[in-house]
């Protein structure tokens, strides 16, 4: 370690004295020629393990094909605790970056140009986030974290993207995950895990003018992920109840808030739509079996058909232990699929050429999960 390195280490450590800062660690994972196109890079959540405080942040830059891991300590020396326990999801919306950090209870908010902290946003057991306008909208399981079967119902919060506050709130559904904006419509996919085996099966409505709810739209059990293409058709999982329900895919047609599609044979851990594209994984767990089975399957969301059960054509799927995150370059149609490994231990990233050939790959933090595209890069760290 060179003297300027024990220098750095050493000014950050005293920032915080019972904290010490662990440096970023930079890997050259592909050739520096900007080949993402319009997008400049990318920020990947690692949740961590839940109670340990390990959420972290990492960087991936397509001018220099250099990733690099947890750049949000050293970014923000001050920060006590950092991210904070189990980043949920990711999001930039203008200048800034929203990381949800679910067992913390706050949205973290960044300067997307720098992952400087700029406020946290208070929010119990919060889950995810979209924007329309002005506002943020944040799901919230409302209670404490913990199995309950009389937990009680959850909401959503309307965020003031300027002040930074929570101006109102709306109940929905138990255990709220997921959320799609449709016009002046919010929907949102309830799961009420809390409450198993009495699962919720309901996608609220909400209606963002007055921020009320005005229907529930019966769907499945244990609802989670949702994604909207561009026909105005939202694409609904549910996890079933990992004993005799198995997960499955649902489609709503959000002109009129009727489920028009069930794919009994399309099981659904997390879907990124790109295009006319629909890339769905799956790591379906069994109680009985003690087992996940997997899959990786693209969709034709104007035909709804299944074009493959397996979009990873070299063989790479079998090194994947435990896929966790997917996320598709939007110009590239690069695929990028997260491996959690066995969640106590850093995992993987994967890149994968539109063909389904491994590109690259690259170990990151505990629990790789959520990826944030970036048009305008990460400012060098000052």
């Amino acid at each position: 370690m060179s003297l300027l390195l024990l220098a750095a280490v050493s000014l950050l450590a005293a920032c915080r004295k019972e904290e010490p800062i662990i440096p970023s660690t930079s890997t050259d994972v592909t050739a520096p020629d900007g080949s993402g196109g319009v997008i400049r890079g990318f920020f990947l959540l690692n949740e961590g393990n839940m109670g340990s405080n390990k959420a972290t942040l990492d960087y991936f830059d397509y001018a220099t094909g250099v990733y690099t891991k947890n750049i949000y300590a050293e970014r923000n020396p001050g920060v006590v605790k950092e991210l904070g326990d189990v980043g949920n999801d990711l999001q930039i919306y203008g200048r800034k970056l929203y990381a949800v950090i679910n067992c913390s209870h706050f949205v973290e908010v960044m300067d997307a140009r720098t992952a400087r902290h700029i406020t946290q946003i208070s929010i119990p057991n919060c889950r995810y986030i979209v924007f329309k306008g002005r506002y943020a909208y944040v799901s919230s399981y409302a209670g404490p974290v913990q199995i309950d079967p009389n937990a009680r119902l959850g909401y959503v919060a309307k965020v003031d993207t300027l002040t930074m506050q929570v101006v109102d709130t709306c109940t929905v559904g138990y255990q709220p995950e997921e959320m799609v904006i449709v016009g002046k419509k919010l929907y949102v996919a309830n799961s009420g895990g809390y409450r198993v085996p009495n699962y919720d099966r309901t996608v609220s409505v909400i209606d963002l003018d007055t921020f009320k709810e005005v229907r529930k739209i019966d769907v499945a059990i244990n609802l989670h992920r949702q994604e909207l293409d561009r026909y105005g058709r939202i694409w609904v999982s549910s996890r079933g109840d990992y004993y005799d329900v198995p997960s499955r895919t649902y489609v709503i047609d959000s002109r009129t808030d009727e489920v028009t599609d069930t794919f009994n044979l399309l099981p659904n851990s997390e879907m990124t739509v790109c295009g006319d594209s629909l890339y769905v994984y799956s790591t379906e767990w069994s109680y009985p079996t003690q087992s996940n089975t997997i899959s990786y399957a693209i969709v034709n969301v104007r035909t709804k058909k299944v074009v493959t059960r397996n979009f990873i054509t070299d063989g790479t799927e079998q090194r994947i232990a435990v896929p966790y995150g997917i996320a598709v370059n939007p110009a590239t149609r690069e695929i990028f699929v997260t491996d959690a490994g066995n969640y106590v231990t850093p995992g993987k990233l994967y890149c994968f050429n539109p063909d389904g050939t491994k590109k690259w790959e690259v170990v990151t933090g505990d629990i790789p999960a959520h990826i944030a595209f970036t048009y305008n890069g990460l400012a060098p760290l000052q």
